[in-house]
């Protein structure tokens, strides 16, 4: 449920980048994107309670996570300088990002607050 995607697919499945136009979410379901980084710990202990909620959410929102030393513009783009960070992207709207390794209550409400409230 959860798909480790590296700059390429994150052209085509987010926002290409390599354009130069302003921020357009190119898909069609909202999807969480963490940003990590192997040597990272608390990455590691966030990727449990990412996994949760990808399972628990699965057909309503799409996870991705990129691995900031292997695709390390995609950080740039967002102007993030740590890891985790998590971005929440909808269709039409500018991503939300919040830093740092979520609870699973904490990330279940932000995903309800940004996906699925009205």
């Amino acid at each position: 449920m959860i798909e480790y995607i590296g700059s390429e697919e994150f052209r085509e499945k987010i926002f290409d980048y390599t354009k130069g136009e302003d921020w357009n979410y190119t898909g069609d379901v909202p999807v969480i994107l963490n940003l990590f980084a192997t040597w990272c710990g608390p990455w590691r202990m966030f990727t449990p309670v990412l996994e949760e909620v990808a399972q628990e959410f699965d057909g309503k929102l799409k996870v991705y996570k990129v691995d900031t030393d292997q695709a390390p513009e995609i950080p740039h783009l967002f102007g993030t300088r740590g890891v985790p960070a998590t971005l929440f992207i909808k269709k039409g709207q500018e991503p939300a990002l919040v830093m740092g390794a979520l609870p699973l209550e904490t990330l279940r409400k932000a995903v309800n607050e940004e996906f699925f409230t009205s």
